[in-house]
């Protein structure tokens, strides 16, 4: 037998997704050159699964394998063990605006999604009153089915909601995907937690590290790929 890494399979947009991805980055790059205030007019957020174990690198979490058994695709559960709790928040340019954890058990879906944005609505119009009367926000997400949901689409609509597009398979276009949640899991990596409320208190505390010009930094580098992301197949 022998340890392997788990095998990496890339998304391969077909050309109606590619056709998609520079549509909206044309879109994104005009919309930021005629308005230099619309990164910090947008709202970006999205939920990440913590672990009360992560391995620290690929070899940790290799499996082994006989010459005929078929190479696995993902790293096996057993040494991630379970997930324990998923943190989910919401930042602009210069902080975090709202954060909670999803309560044990609960399904990230359409109905909770909504919580979370009245939740969302109410903390900006309470913290950062500047945007909530003088400013129109946007809200950005990626297309995860929980947050583009027909209920979802409901709920922004009748609450005027303005969305940024997000065009499929583009983490390099989720600030949450490429930079905080990077941040954030590399402090938890290697380490085990014995209960749910060390592992939120650690995570809280890694958020909470990010400076006004961590998050400048993240909106920049979004900015940034929107070009490199043309062709790229993710």
């Amino acid at each position: 037998m022998r340890q392997i890494a788990a095998k990496f399979v890339p998304c391969l947009l077909n050309n109606e997704q590619r056709d998609r991805r520079v549509q909206v980055c044309t879109e994104l790059q005009k919309a930021v050159r005629h308005d230099s205030n619309f990164l910090s007019r947008v709202i970006t957020g999205d939920e990440s699964w913590l672990y009360n174990y992560d391995p620290e690198t690929k070899q940790h979490s290799s499996p082994w394998k006989t010459p005929s058994s078929r190479r696995p695709k993902n790293p096996p559960s057993s040494q991630q063990q379970h997930q324990v709790s998923a943190d989910l928040f919401f930042f602009y340019i210069r902080g975090i605006v709202h954060k909670e954890f999803v309560p044990p058990g609960q399904t990230v879906n359409g109905n909770f999604y909504c919580d979370v944005l009245r939740l969302l609505r109410e903390n900006v119009r309470l913290k950062r009153p500047e945007m909530w009367k003088n400013v129109e926000l946007l809200l950005h997400r990626d297309n995860a089915p929980a947050h583009t949901s027909l209920v979802v689409r409901e709920f922004l609509t009748k609450n005027n909601m303005t969305t940024v597009p997000h065009p499929a398979c583009s983490p390099g276009l989720a600030p949450c995907d490429f930079y905080v949640f990077p941040k954030m899991k590399l402090r938890l990596k290697g380490r085990r937690f014995v209960s749910i409320e060390e592992i939120q208190e650690e995570s809280q505390h890694v958020l909470n590290t990010l400076t006004p010009a961590d998050f400048s930094e993240c909106f920049k580098k979004c900015q940034k790929s929107l070009g490199s992301l043309y062709t790229s197949p993710r």
